[in-house]
């Protein structure tokens, strides 16, 4: 972004994208004034037809308008808009018509270039105020920072700032040492333990480190830790933290141990039923989805806690899209689940090596448990004694994602897997995205818990590769 001295009065321009990526960017600029030109009215008219999610979108937003100038009259209209805001303050909204707009003469006649040229336009019509074009095209940025336009990008739907990184939900105290009282004299804090059903709790009693959160990991080693609990309870002068299940070694899930801390709290927070939504990010290889299906499937064939798992991805193709695939909902959602057939082939394997993935009773019996579900058709659904997994959500919307985790009904758990640094779809980055929305909205909340995993077990391959393209 091209840095910019900015006046009192300012008139912030909206690209089309803008509005279909957020429907509500009107009321988010505070007390300055929003302009729509023509033309973005124009692409929103082309975009209202269909049924698909861009359409929907582009509907809402002319709903939107036409509320705002049913109620004035043609002269207020000129004068702009009045539009309330969230925080109190009041800004107008003004369209942009030119009927004798001049383009630029070295580009083409295309609906970017006639946004840079009203921006241009109103630019020299209001020397008393800064104009500034808001998109999300990378390209017309770049454009209008080389013809001089003052561009941003649109940062309100970000769930943090660039200058932050999305929570981890771990803190590891490696230099207070393998001592519980080491450590708590680390935190400089007075600690209590008790036994509730079979559980161990320690109530701590002074200054609670500031970027704790609920449901947080609090461990003294990344590895061969002896302390390992999740933070239930938390005030700016006390928290009650629970001693984690050790899933290493014999308590297993589904024949799935721990490595280290953070998969022995994710073991946990897959299994703890307090744990409704549980968000799971790390890089290829970290066992992100191994661990998820192993404990769907221990609590839904053994221990009969949920009657089914559902199982959806965004169908977001890495390359150039196949085109049409035949068959039903299951079958055409086949090719893009790809990890959840190679996770099942590694989960059903015996001491031997051999696998009964391939057995036809085998598959029938699973089948007859697991649904792989597009997310293209869960609205309007409402999933009950399920446990939902999402994965890929880094490559889903808020909104979308949103439409997702509401699915939720009676007896529902919800896992979103994902790894920001992947992502594929269009305007989307690592703090706009729907997985990265989810974690910072339900940070605070009791039956939510969050976890970045970092062990990685791969082939000398894959790292290599890592490492060299």
């Amino acid at each position: 972004m091209v840095r910019l001295d900015k006046k009192a009065t300012r008139l912030y321009v909206l690209d089309t994208n803008v509005l279909i990526h957020d429907p509500a960017a009107l009321y988010h600029f505070d007390e300055h004034d929003v302009v729509i030109p023509m033309t973005v009215l124009e692409e929103l008219d082309k975009h209202k037809n269909g049924i698909r999610e861009i359409a929907r979108t582009a509907r809402q937003i002319s709903r939107t308008l036409s509320d705002l100038t049913n109620q004035v009259t043609f002269d207020e209209i000129q004068r702009g808009i009045p539009i309330p805001r969230i925080s109190g303050e009041t800004g107008r909204l003004h369209f942009l018509c030119y009927n004798d707009l001049k383009p630029f003469d070295a580009l083409d006649d295309s609906p970017d270039n006639r946004i840079l040229a009203e921006t241009c336009r109103l630019r020299d019509e209001r020397p008393d105020a800064s104009v500034i074009l808001i998109t999300k095209d990378i390209n017309l940025r770049v454009k209008a920072a080389a013809l001089k336009v003052p561009v941003e990008d649109y940062h309100n739907d970000r769930a943090f700032s660039d200058s932050d990184a999305m929570i981890e939900g771990a803190q590891v105290y490696a230099d207070a040492g393998h001592d519980g009282a080491s450590l708590w004299e680390a935190l400089n804090v007075e600690v209590t333990v008790e036994r509730v059903d079979h559980q161990t709790f320690y109530q701590l009693s002074g200054d609670m480190p500031r970027h704790w959160h609920l449901g947080m990991l609090v461990s003294d080693s990344e590895n061969g830790a002896e302390f390992e609990a999740i933070i239930r309870e938390l005030s700016p002068s006390s928290a009650r933290l629970q001693l984690l299940t050790n899933y290493r070694h014999h308590a297993g899930v589904w024949g799935v141990h721990a490595h280290d801390s953070r998969q022995n709290f994710t073991l946990n927070l897959l299994m703890d039923p307090d744990i409704d939504l549980v968000t799971i990010a790390g890089n290829a290889g970290t066992g992100k989805t191994f661990m998820t299906l192993a404990a769907a499937f221990q609590q839904t064939l053994d221990a009969k806690l949920f009657e089914r798992i559902v199982f959806t991805r965004a169908p977001i193709p890495m390359g150039e899209d196949i085109g049409f695939l035949p068959g039903t909902e299951e079958e055409k959602m086949s090719p893009w689940m790809g990890a959840f057939h190679d996770n099942m082939d590694n989960l059903l394997r015996n001491e031997e090596g051999e696998s009964t993935w391939d057995n036809g009773a085998t598959r029938q019996l699973i089948g007859s448990r697991v649904q792989i579900r597009s997310p293209s058709f869960m609205r309007g659904r409402t999933l009950n004694d399920t446990f939902l997994i999402i994965d890929e959500a880094q490559n889903f919307t808020p909104k979308q994602l949103k439409s997702l985790v509401t699915r939720a009904g009676r007896n529902t758990k919800i896992v979103c897997l994902g790894n920001v640094g992947q992502i594929d779809t269009p305007y989307l980055t690592a703090n706009t995205c729907g997985m990265a929305a989810v974690v910072e909205r339900f940070r605070d909340w009791p039956h939510a818990g969050h976890i970045t995993l970092k062990s990685v077990e791969r082939s000398r391959l894959a790292l290599a590769a890592e490492e060299l393209l």
